[in-house]
């Protein structure tokens, strides 16, 4: 009976800021950046949704990313931000089971969106005059609801499993939002079963992509290296760049986190190392795509100008 209240009642969130003036500090940078986080997506969103020069399909699939991790930061930070200012560490067991499954359909989608992104420069490199034809805009939408349908499964299959079976252990999960492999160290049962289906579903949808996304690069630097235009080349090293910055702040500490065995694990690395995934890489996406883009730029004061002209 103790152990089904203590399912029912929910859990408690340990955080990420220790209670002293390094943990205020922490939770002011942490507001900043969602707050830049929130601004930058949703402006290049609105951005390629209002100009017609970036409607093409890597623009298309730039504002669905943005889209993403408008949600992602989202499902993460107002709980820990509400948490920390009333005191109140618990989480109901049904909003621990939302915040993990809008977290890992989330997490999936923009893995395989990355991945979808690198396909496209791929073409549109490689094979320019081919490009319009296999990049057309109903592939665009099946690589977009192809993305959302696999995270939501491969979620839905996690979310299910975590709240189905018992725990009777400590309630205090010792992270900053409801991660199922930090919830089921508390399960009194043995999850090994569950530890090889975070294995696959991590190659699946995380490992997997990024082998599709360097081989895509490695033959991408390849047409590069070969091109007789300096324009072109400079415009492809920009765009690639990017990118490949964005895939590593995103699939680098996701993986290491997630293919590892729960004993070589660790609490607090787990947790500096979610917050790159969670909230560093929502903000960096929007900052390093518009920055270091000029098309984008110039969207933006086309965009401006017909505001002020209004």
């Amino acid at each position: 009976m103790e152990n089904n209240n203590q399912t029912l009642t929910g859990f408690l969130l340990l955080g990420l800021f220790p209670p002293s003036r390094i943990g205020l500090f922490i939770f002011i940078l942490i507001v900043i950046i969602f707050l830049m986080a929130l601004f930058g997506n949703l402006s290049m969103f609105l951005l390629i949704l209002l100009d017609v020069h970036l409607h093409t399909p890597m623009y298309f699939l730039l504002s669905q990313l943005s889209l993403m991790d408008l949600n992602y930061i989202s499902t993460i930070v107002p709980k820990m931000v509400s948490n920390y200012l009333f005191g109140n560490k618990s989480i109901s067991f049904i909003e621990c089971g939302v915040q993990s499954f809008f977290f890992l359909t989330l997490a999936g989608a923009e893995g395989l969106l990355l991945a979808s992104m690198a396909y496209d420069r791929y073409l549109a490199i490689c094979f320019p005059l081919h490009y319009p034809i296999r990049m057309s805009k109903k592939v665009c939408v099946l690589m977009i609801t192809g993305s959302w349908i696999m995270g939501s499964i491969n979620s839905c299959a996690h979310t299910v499993y975590a709240l189905h079976i018992p725990y009777c252990r400590s309630r205090s999960i010792n992270h900053f939002f409801c991660d199922v492999p930090a919830m089921l160290t508390l399960a009194c049962m043995d999850t090994w079963v569950y530890e090889y289906t975070v294995f696959v579903s991590t190659t699946l949808l995380i490992a997997f992509p990024f082998i599709c996304i360097a081989c895509s690069y490695g033959r991408v630097l390849h047409a590069i290296c070969h091109m007789h235009s300096t324009e072109g080349r400079k415009k492809a090293y920009s765009t690639c760049s990017t990118h490949l910055t964005v895939v590593t702040f995103y699939y680098a500490p996701f993986a290491y986190t997630y293919l590892r065995p729960r004993s070589l694990r660790s609490p607090i690395e787990d947790k500096i190392l979610a917050v790159f995934y969670t909230i560093l890489t929502p903000m960096l996406n929007p900052i390093i795509y518009s920055l270091r883009n000029k098309e984008v730029m110039g969207a933006l004061r086309r965009v401006i100008q017909r505001i002020c002209s209004v």
